[in-house]
């Protein structure tokens, strides 16, 4: 299986740049992953393809301001942070720019010097180990001093911080938002749970690793970079009670699904854990819990891609991908979404 048949000619007026106002009027491409068929509807229309004992998963990372721009000590050259990973209490893996001008031993001033960052270390694809020094609480100066991590594709400043935050964002600790949970506002939760559909939260916390560019042909050369996540026990006894039931589990997200395909037994059973995890999943995997998906469109080529033609099947999915361009559908996080059912 080659990369580039994951490939789409997407026109760059399509990649969303702002968020819409009302975080529910997203369009949603509704995708039948045994046919193929489509249908066109507005987000706020996934009520109606919902039933009562089905489960919404979601995931509750929260993330964080976790792009800091300071100098380094003595020179005052500008050094732009990206926090990855925290490895320790005050230590964290980072992607630094310029690299050259981070060696080890370099001291790079914050906010001046109400926060001070030592490189350590230098670890696989040069990223910094970074000591962090500072008087009082980590998180507060973090939210005085960063600023929302947003994708290289987005170019436009983000007004509202909260707008790169699912509304039921709980756990600090992702470099990047799960996108396709931007579209439900707390309105559109209640009316799901009043239909008698149950809503179970995960956390993973997503790193930059699901974003990086597959630079390989051959997709199963590919190597993903492990992301941290958790599921607590109330929350796999309701996935695995949906399950019992007949009902169906539906993940809000890749990242939802991952964890879930993750932490899941061969007889689709979730069990309650945490950890580390590089899953990869792309066309011939065999789904163990989820049966239906609500995501984002995404990059071409991407492991995001590769997951979504796994689920519905790569014709399926590069021709709904066709139809969405020819729609002129918006893409990638602050896009429409899609509900392979």
């Amino acid at each position: 299986m080659k990369t580039s048949d994951f490939y789409f000619d997407l026109p760059q007026e399509l990649i969303a740049q702002d968020p819409l106002e009302d975080r529910s009027s997203s369009r949603l491409l509704v995708l039948d992953k045994k046919n193929g068929d489509i249908e066109h509807h507005i987000f706020r229309d996934i009520v109606d393809f919902l039933n009562p004992g089905d489960c919404l998963v979601v995931n509750n990372t929260k993330v964080i301001p976790a792009r800091l721009f300071g100098v380094k000590e003595g020179t005052q050259a500008k050094i732009e942070l990206l926090l990855l990973k925290r490895k320790e209490h005050d230590i964290w893996e980072t992607l630094v720019k310029p690299g050259k001008k981070a060696r080890v031993g370099t001291r790079i001033l914050f906010g001046d010097g109400l926060l001070t960052g030592e490189v350590i270390d230098v670890v696989e694809e040069g990223n910094r180990l970074i000591r962090f020094h500072y008087e009082g609480i980590f998180e507060e100066i973090l939210d005085q001093l960063g600023q929302m991590p947003l994708p290289p594709y987005i170019t436009h400043q983000l007004k509202d911080k909260n707008r790169y935050q699912t509304v039921y964002a709980k756990h600090d600790g992702s470099a990047a938002a799960p996108t396709a949970g931007l579209h439900f506002t707390p309105e559109l939760l209640k009316k799901i749970e009043e239909k008698g559909v149950n809503i179970a939260h995960v956390t993973l916390h997503v790193g930059l690793g699901t974003f990086r560019p597959v630079k390989v042909e051959d997709v199963t050369q590919h190597h993903m970079h492990s992301e941290f996540f958790f599921i607590e026990e109330d929350q796999a006894e309701l996935i695995n009670e949906t399950k019992k039931q007949g009902g169906r589990v539906i993940s809000v997200g890749t990242t939802s699904c991952r964890t879930l395909e993750s932490a899941a037994a061969e007889d689709g059973r979730v069990k309650a854990c945490s950890g580390w995890t590089d899953i990869f999943i792309y066309p011939g995997y065999r789904f163990k819990t989820i049966d239906a998906l609500i995501t984002n469109f995404h990059l071409p080529e991407s492991t995001l891609l590769m997951l979504v033609s796994a689920l519905a099947g790569k014709e399926h999915i590069m021709h709904a991908y066709e139809v969405a361009v020819k729609e002129r559908y918006r893409f990638f996080s602050f896009g429409d979404a899609m509900f392979i059912r």
